[in-house]
């Protein structure tokens, strides 16, 4: 591997695991880019989130989806995952105010442990934020480095309420990614929550480069 390929996985990693000084300047990015922020607050939109809403955001970066999520849900409330502790605290900077309300919740954890297949959780988890059934999530770009994802989809569909909303975003950041691309990773997505058990797939594309891909899905009702 040359001195070019392995800056390149130096600063994909990054992405993935944020950590240090280039964890710093990879949230900074993320905050950012047009793009990303588009991309954050057009799935924000497609949620269709009401004031009592409850909302988890897994791998909330930091935290650009979630301080437009934070607007839109005024006595329901938010809660943030992401496992690097960078982007929890560009996450609690970005949406400093509603922390402090206790209108936005952060916690630092994996997803492996939040949304463990056996039910239980990392005994270092703030249990209170998973407390009551949650009405609308929100994943952007990081389904596809869960362990399991279709097993983790299932149990974030038993934290959520009956008829919740969940949406799952991906924008393919791979050379030379096209349409065909996001259309095909939208089809992993849909098939994804199929198997995990969601309702009423539907998806939707948003003109960036490569375009984004949002699928949206339902919790039966009873």
């Amino acid at each position: 591997m040359n001195v070019k390929q392995r800056l390149s996985r130096t600063v994909i990693a990054q992405f993935h695991d944020p950590t240090g000084v280039g964890g710093h300047v990879a949230g900074w990015i993320m905050s950012h880019r047009p793009s990303n922020v588009s991309r954050n607050r057009w799935a924000v939109d497609l949620l269709d989130l009401r004031p009592s809403d409850r909302v988890i955001e897994l791998g909330c970066g930091p935290g650009v989806a979630l301080a437009a999520i934070a607007d839109r849900v005024g006595n329901g409330g938010a809660v943030g995952v992401d496992q690097s502790p960078v982007m929890i605290r560009h996450a609690r900077r970005r949406n400093a105010a509603a922390v402090a309300e206790g209108r936005v919740q952060l916690v630092c954890a994996r997803v492996e442990d939040v949304l463990a297949t056996d039910g239980g959780r990392n005994d270092e988890i703030d249990l209170g934020a998973f407390a009551e059934p949650f009405h609308a999530a929100l994943v952007v770009n990081s389904v596809g480095f869960w362990d399991q994802p279709d097993q983790r989809l299932a149990a974030l569909r038993r934290l959520m309420a009956p008829a919740a909303r969940v949406a799952l975003v991906a924008q393919p950041r791979c050379p030379g990614a096209d349409l065909e691309a996001s259309q095909a990773a939208g089809a992993g997505l849909a098939g994804l929550l199929d198997k995990a058990g969601f309702n009423g797939i539907t998806s939707d594309l948003l003109e960036l480069d490569p375009p984004a891909v949002c699928v949206r899905a339902t919790v039966a009702e009873s």
